[in-house]
């Protein structure tokens, strides 16, 4: 892993991470709020990392799918109340309040997503 900024992959960055305010902002529930925002976080994470360091794709993917699992497993145990943020707002909003396992199918396969097009952009270069 290197240090090294690519342009392309932080503007692909900041367009997600406005999506993903916007989300947050505007929308309080439905399948945009809950399922497609969980969808396109892990895709915002990868890009971040890409946009700073040169790491294999397959690499990262793994380890922000498996931090995003984790995450979900500790609102299973209820993460926020064993650490008395249960009323921090913001905390709330990107942590997750709740465990569901369409959170985890929506994780999955926004990692999936991002892999298909890194290797779909890689071998048409």
């Amino acid at each position: 892993m290197t240090l090294q900024l690519n342009k392309t992959y932080l503007i692909i960055t900041i367009l997600l991470f406005a999506i993903e305010v916007l989300i947050a902002a505007f929308l309080t529930h439905g399948f945009i709020r809950h399922t497609f925002g969980d969808f396109l976080v892990v895709i915002l994470i990868y890009y971040f990392f890409k946009s700073f360091f040169k790491i294999n794709s397959i690499t990262l993917a793994i380890s922000i799918l498996i931090f995003a699992f984790i995450i979900e497993f500790l609102q299973l145990v209820n993460i926020l109340e064993i650490l008395n943020l249960q009323n921090n707002h913001l905390i709330k909003i990107i942590l997750g309040s709740s465990f569901q396992v369409s959170d985890l199918v929506a994780y999955t396969l926004g990692i999936i997503t991002v892999l298909l097009i890194e290797f779909k952009t890689k071998t048409n270069e």
